[in-house]
C-alpha cells in the first residue's frame, strides 16, 4: 500500500507542477480548472491511505494539497490568474514535500529519484491532456502542447541519467534474480526508458505537420509507458 502512496504522491506532484509551468496566456483557464480537480483526487486519495499506512505527516501534506488544489479550481473558474497559478505551486509544493517524506525511508537519493519519477509521468500525462484539450479550444496556440512535450522530455533525460548513474555506482543493479525480476527490469528499460522518449519525440514531430490529434494519439501510449516505467521502478527498488 505504501509503493501506491508513494506512487500516488509522485503522480500529483508532476501534475500539479506541470501546470505551474504551463503558460496561461496560451492556455484556456478551464483546462487549469479542470485539471486541478485531477491533483484534488490524486492527493485526496493519496492522504486517505497514507492515514493508515505510512508514519509521520504525509498524509496531512497530501490533504492539504488537496485543500489547496480545490481552492485553485475555484479560482480559475473565476478566471483569476495570478491567485490561480499561485495555488498551483502551493498544490505542487505541497505534494513534493509529501512525495518526499514517502521516499526517505529507502534514502535520500529514493527521494531525489521519486521527485523526478513524479515529474515523468505528471509532464507526460499533462501533454496527453493538453492535447485532448484542443477538442475543446480548437483555435488555441500549438506551442503549448510543443513546450510540454520538451519539459517531459527534459525530465526523461534526468531520469536517464539518474538510472546510469545508478548502474555505475551499482553494477550489480541490472543483475536481476529471478523471472519476475527480469521480467520487470526489462519492462522498465523498455517502456519507461527507451520507448517513452521515441513516442514523446513521433508526438513532437506530429505536430509540425500539424496535427494535434494524432499527437494526443502518441501521447495516450506515451503515458502508458511512462506509468509502465515508473512503476515497475518503484517495485524494484522496494524488492
Amino acid at each position: 500500500m505504501r509503493l501506491l502512496v508513494d506512487f500516488l504522491c509522485r503522480f500529483g506532484w508532476g501534475m500539479a507542477a506541470a501546470l505551474a509551468i504551463t503558460p496561461a496566456t496560451l492556455v484556456p483557464a478551464g483546462f487549469f480548472r479542470v485539471n486541478l480537480l485531477v491533483v484534488l483526487g490524486l492527493a485526496s486519495v493519496a492522504a486517505f491511505l497514507a492515514r493508515a499506512e505510512v508514519a509521520g505527516p504525509a498524509w496531512l501534506l497530501a490533504a492539504g494539497a488537496a485543500v489547496v488544489a480545490w481552492i485553485g479550481s475555484i479560482a480559475w473558474f473565476g478566471e483569476r490568474t495570478q491567485a490561480g497559478m499561485t495555488l498551483c505551486r502551493v498544490t505542487a509544493a505541497l505534494l513534493a514535500a509529501a512525495t518526499v517524506l514517502v521516499s526517505t525511508p529507502a534514502g535520500t537519493t529514493a527521494a531525489a529519484g521519486a521527485l523526478v519519477s513524479g515529474l515523468v509521468v505528471g509532464l507526460t500525462v499533462h501533454a496527453m491532456l493538453l492535447g485532448h484539450w484542443y477538442l475543446n479550444a480548437p483555435g488555441m496556440s500549438v506551442a503549448a502542447l510543443r513546450r510540454m512535450i520538451d519539459w517531459a522530455l527534459a525530465a526523461w533525460g534526468v531520469q536517464l541519467v539518474l538510472s546510469l548513474a545508478a548502474i555505475a555506482i551499482d553494477p550489480a543493479g541490472l543483475r536481476a534474480s529471478g523471472g519476475t525480476a527480469t521480467a520487470l527490469l526489462s519492462l522498465r528499460w523498455l517502456a519507461g526508458l527507451v520507448g517513452l522518449p521515441v513516442l514523446l519525440v513521433m508526438s513532437r514531430k506530429t505536430l509540425d505537420i500539424p496535427n494535434t490529434q494524432s499527437a494526443t494519439g502518441i501521447l495516450y501510449v506515451a503515458c502508458l509507458a511512462a506509468i509502465l516505467g515508473e512503476l515497475t521502478a518503484q517495485l524494484l527498488l522496494a524488492s
